[in-house]
């Protein structure tokens, strides 16, 4: 849970596990379920565990560990009856305990983010603080996150955190280590 690493394609997977990533999530917006397939091809021989970003189908086509499933996405139960591991997006505590079933939570965005537009206001290292304690399952802390902020949300609690823009810093993976080990 360490470090997920939001690719759009191979080469992008391949830097951020070479900078540390221990979990590869495929997350490509606005294409159909075979432009997916196509960009996640070679994902799921790499060696880490390979998460698709809101399509069960492509996760089930591509062979990939889990599936990351947003709020407003379907495809839970079709997920579990598959077997892949299941994260659920949440940004409130009222949504995290409402996500029984959910092998992992991805919370946030904890600091406002670049790379989602339609993201919700950030909720911040007390709201992070408050969905860790609250749940039984790991919680990955996403949404501006980087090296230089990343020790703090594991202070708060998350198992690791996810991003797209500090993927391929090897200072990320140091910074979630060194916060991990001093908990």
């Amino acid at each position: 849970m360490r470090v997920h690493a939001l690719v759009e394609d191979l080469a992008a997977a391949k830097r951020s596990i070479a900078a540390g990533a221990t979990v590869v999530q495929l997350r490509v917006k606005d294409v159909s379920t075979e432009e997916l397939v196509d960009r996640g091809r070679g994902l799921s021989s790499l060696g880490v565990t390979f998460v698709v970003n809101d399509d069960v189908d492509a996760a089930i086509a591509l062979g990939a560990d889990g599936v990351h499933l947003g709020q407003s996405d379907v495809g839970a139960e079709r997920a579990r009856a598959a077997e892949l591991v299941l994260g659920l997006s949440v940004s409130t505590l009222e949504e995290a305990l409402a996500a029984g079933g959910a092998d992992y939570l991805g919370a946030g965005p904890v600091w406002a983010t670049p790379s989602k537009l339609d993201a919700e206001s950030p909720i911040g290292l007390d709201r992070l603080r408050a969905i860790c304690a609250a749940v039984s399952v790991p919680v990955v802390a996403i949404g501006g996150i980087d090296a230089g902020n990343a020790g703090a949300c594991i202070a708060a609690g998350a198992a690791g955190v996810a991003t797209v823009r500090a993927a391929g810093d090897p200072r990320l993976r140091r910074a979630v280590d060194e916060a991990l080990d001093a908990r």
